[in-house]
């Protein structure tokens, strides 16, 4: 089989989901599997051995973003492989999964034979057993298809009851353990994060931020176990190691870990903390570790926006942070922003720049040796994603994520060592548009891979109506394109979170105990 990632090398090194999925294959005794990296344009190969896409009778893609589609589609083509599966009647088979295929296949379901809907490690190798033995014994595609629709995971469009329930890994008498943590593959000088082992610790988060689709499509939370992760540093002996997760400051093994990296001369990385996890004793480890840079997510213009989407992190705790970072002397400091939230005003811009100038001053941002040297909010525009409250919002428009930018340049503008950065409203309207789409997109898409990616050509020359899809908002009996899938989480509970959101209302955080503790959301 071909494992297709649409995109770079660099970027497939990198993604760990990707390479989860390429150890899970390569180690099967029956299976043989190839990289392929595709991001155009040329024709789609194999990096082991250069064999084309065309040549190899299963094909499966891994989705990681909305733009994914359009490569994706656009690998078949060069290879002259038909787009559409109609028109694929014989082998090969092509199949998808990632996160866009548990969050919502409907767009890229006319190109795919089948997908495997969740996580890898709950199902995919039995998946492809099936696929293996029935190819194997000379069976067509339709009755292979046949033999796999209702198999757990499985969606074949057109053969599988529908909603198929999200595959979901769990350790034996546990739903808080992770027991097979992911982690790189390959570590090469190439990737986006140069010589890097990435090891997952924690999947899923327990806090429920209603715009963060990890919150919802990832329960229940789950920790990995720092012995777990020990043994894959010990096994692979990496120079240095990246942790992933969405909640490490509320891993209790962080700190330890951490503690026995460092006696081992392994140097190491965190992903953004939440800015209550920042304490002495975790700036102490970073700094002597050699770690220049914190990375802290406020998300929320305003305290009544950060409430409204369940952040429950207070402005003194955020400040408290800051100044911790400044006393340690880190090099950068880096805060996450989101813009084009549901009932925003000027009001919570004026806030923010109340707030900035008080981190300026907590940080001593730009002050020499005795501060943090320079600060970046790193803002991004709201993507209103299935499976979280925030699916029945409109999206901002680019007026309004233009004049969000206007707003974020007047706040850091006073302030010495300070910038702002704004990722592109086009580019995430077309997010939006693909997330929140249904089977007609496919148009878009294939439009879109047959002018190398560029949506904003697509847009031009396709019927559709975006405004339908991303500039209303929804009615609260509206049926989503994306509930062919079940990720566990029920439509009552997310319903109830959307007019929390209105009500600025706080939800509390899932227990310790785990799923089915409480009785919330429905996940069990």
């Amino acid at each position: 089989m071909a494992l297709v990632f649409p995109g770079p090398p660099r970027a497939a090194l990198s993604a760990l989901g990707w390479q989860a999925v390429y150890a899970l294959v390569s180690r099967h005794p029956a299976l043989a599997v190839e990289r392929v990296f595709f991001s155009g344009p040329g024709k789609a190969v194999s990096e082991d051995s250069g064999r084309p896409l065309s040549d190899f009778p299963v094909i499966a893609f891994s989705l990681g973003y909305e733009e994914d589609y359009a490569t994706a589609v656009a690998a078949l083509m060069s290879v002259d492989l038909p787009p559409l599966a109609m028109d694929r009647p014989d082998y090969p088979l092509v199949l998808a999964g990632g996160p866009l295929v548990f969050m919502n296949p409907a767009p890229m379901l006319p190109a795919l034979d089948a997908a495997f809907v969740g996580e890898a490690e709950a199902g995919f190798a039995a998946f492809l057993d099936r696929i293996r033995e029935y190819a194997l014994d000379g069976r067509d595609k339709p009755s292979l298809l046949a033999a796999v629709a209702d198999m757990p995971g499985v969606l074949v469009p057109g053969r599988t009851s529908l909603p198929v329930r999200r595959a979901v890994h769990r350790a034996p008498g546990s739903s808080t353990a992770l027991s097979c943590p992911a982690h790189s593959v390959f570590v090469s000088p190439e990737a986006e994060f140069k010589d890097m082992l990435l090891i997952e610790v924690n999947r899923g988060c327990p806090y429920g931020c209603r715009f963060c689709a990890a919150g919802f499509v990832y329960r229940p939370p789950r920790h990995a176990s720092m012995d777990d992760v020990l043994d894959i540093v010990d096994r692979t002996r990496p120079q240095k190691v990246g942790l992933v997760g969405t909640a490490l400051t509320d891993w209790d093994e962080l700190l330890p870990l951490l503690d026995a990296l460092a006696q081992r001369g392994v140097k190491f990385s965190l992903a953004s903390v939440r800015a209550d996890g920042v304490t002495r004793e975790l700036l102490t480890i970073l700094r002597a570790a050699g770690s220049r840079t914190l990375t802290l997510a406020l998300e929320g213009p305003s305290a009544r926006i950060r409430c409204a989407a369940n952040k429950n992190l207070s402005e003194e705790a955020f400040l408290a942070a800051v100044a911790l970072a400044g006393e340690f002397g880190i090099n950068h400091l880096k805060m996450y922003l989101i813009v084009g939230w549901p009932g925003e005003t000027p009001a919570d811009y004026d806030e923010l720049a109340a707030l900035m100038a008080r981190v300026h001053a907590a940080g001593r941002i730009g002050r020499g040796k005795r501060g943090v040297q320079h600060a970046t909010l790193a803002a991004s525009c709201l993507v209103p994603k299935p499976f979280t409250p925030l699916q029945w919002a409109k999206m901002a428009s680019e007026d309004d994520i233009a004049r969000a930018g206007e707003r974020l340049k007047q706040a850091v503008a006073p302030h010495k060592g300070m910038r702002y950065s704004l990722d592109g409203a086009f580019a995430a309207r077309v997010q939006g548009l693909l997330a929140r789409g249904d089977e007609r997109l496919f148009d878009l898409i294939l439009l879109a891979a047959k002018n190398g990616g560029n949506f904003k050509k697509a847009l031009y020359a396709w019927n559709g109506d975006p405004a339908a899809y991303i500039d209303r908002q929804r009615d609260p009996d509206e049926v989503f394109p994306w509930e062919i899938v079940d990720v566990g989480v029920s439509r009552d509970y997310l319903r109830r979170e959307w007019r929390r959101y209105h009500d600025a209302a706080p939800t509390a955080k899932c227990p310790a105990a785990g799923c089915g503790a409480c009785g919330r959301c429905g996940m069990e």
